[in-house]
């Protein structure tokens, strides 16, 4: 297991002049020895060249990849000691389960019986002890995917296993499963894992820390909590979420937070810059209340839809759409009806330039 320390930056083009030319823009980011890692975002944010970057089949144009203190920013994935699990299976389809699993212990000389030894630990994990003599070839897609990842993770002398979309194959009801039983492996091997996700589920139940990243910049590494609770900047905060964040545009004075011709008084012993800025508070947060209630906006209802374990109301503000994840039980609103809003409380966060004002 190693400590991944990056600093670097990356262009696919020669002499990169602007920020749309980087696919990673300059960051420095250290992965701690046996955590367990996200790297969130939708296609194209970088999250799969960072992954490439990290095993060695990409090697920055800009910076330096250590692990452990040691410089391997030209050194192979071999040489780095790396496992990679792919989007798809990548499996040998003429060889047992059990020799699928021992290939990797085999090719670096380990006796017999540790690799028996290893391989019937990795199976039992994995749920593929009833498998191991089958050969892979009549597999179902999530037990070739299984044998992928018992691949990655059979090597107990391995820098690091990292995931690049390992799910995506999978059916959507297994996908829990498979969570589950990574985050119950990580927990017992303390392996350095790395997975790469566009679905925040999976990066949210795995990870002890997820970067966020877009347009090849990392907006923000942090805990589940952290992200839900305190969103560095505005993209998290709508990334992250069911729906995301709800952001309302306003200015700030010395009277308050002015939006939609309301005034908001801000919360105790807080202090603004003045001038215009971002108000955000997750749907969780947004509670119907009395007429002119302090921290309160007037919204017109726009939509309401029960999903069953709760009631998504929308309302519009002012241009903007206010969303209010409410209780099954809660009093229902037609179309058009004005409802008042709790906005302002501890849970509210504010923005400027998309950056989250400490």
């Amino acid at each position: 297991m190693a400590r991944i320390e990056l600093d670097l930056a990356h262009a696919y083009r020669r002499d990169p002049q602007q920020d749309s030319d980087y696919a990673l823009l300059p960051l420095k980011m250290t992965f701690e020895d046996g955590g367990a890692y996200a790297l969130l975002g939708p296609s194209g944010c970088g999250k799969t060249t960072m992954l490439n970057i990290m095993s060695g089949l990409l090697v920055p144009s800009r910076g330096s990849v250590h692990f452990d203190g040691r410089d391997v920013t030209r050194a192979s994935p071999q040489e780095r000691n790396i496992a990679q699990v792919f989007q798809f299976p990548v499996i040998y389809d003429t060889m047992t389960v059990a020799e699928n699993l021992a290939f990797p212990l085999r090719n670096r000389k380990v006796p017999k019986e540790q690799i028996h030894k290893r391989v019937g630990e990795i199976a039992e994990m994995l749920e593929l002890s009833g498998q191991l003599n089958q050969r892979a070839a009549g597999l179902a897609a999530d037990a070739k995917q299984k044998i992928s990842l018992g691949r990655g993770l059979v090597r107990p002398d391995v820098s690091a296993v990292l995931f690049d979309e390992p799910l995506t194959v999978i059916d959507p009801h297994l996908k829990w499963q498979l969570r589950r039983k990574l985050k119950q492996i990580h927990h017992e091997l303390k392996l350095t894992l790395i997975y790469v996700t566009h679905d925040q589920v999976e990066a949210l139940t795995f990870a002890d820390q997820v970067m966020v990243m877009t347009r090849g910049r990392a907006v923000q590494v942090g805990s589940a909590a952290d992200l839900f609770e305190r969103p560095s900047h505005t993209f998290v905060g709508h990334f992250i979420g069911s729906p995301g964040m709800n952001f309302l545009a306003g200015h700030v004075d010395d009277t308050g937070f002015h939006i939609g011709g309301m005034t908001l008084a801000l919360p105790s012993g807080r202090s603004l810059p003045a001038g215009a800025i971002k108000l955000g508070v997750r749907p969780e947060y947004v509670v119907p209340v009395p007429a002119h209630t302090a921290g309160a906006v007037a919204a017109t209802v726009s939509q309401v839809q029960d999903v069953g374990t709760h009631v998504m109301l929308s309302a519009s503000l002012d241009g903007h759409v206010l969303k209010a994840r409410l209780s099954p039980d809660a009093v229902q609103w037609a179309p058009g009806e004005v409802v008042w809003l709790k906005v302002m409380g501890e849970h509210t966060c504010f923005y400027l330039n998309e950056e989250i004002v400490p």
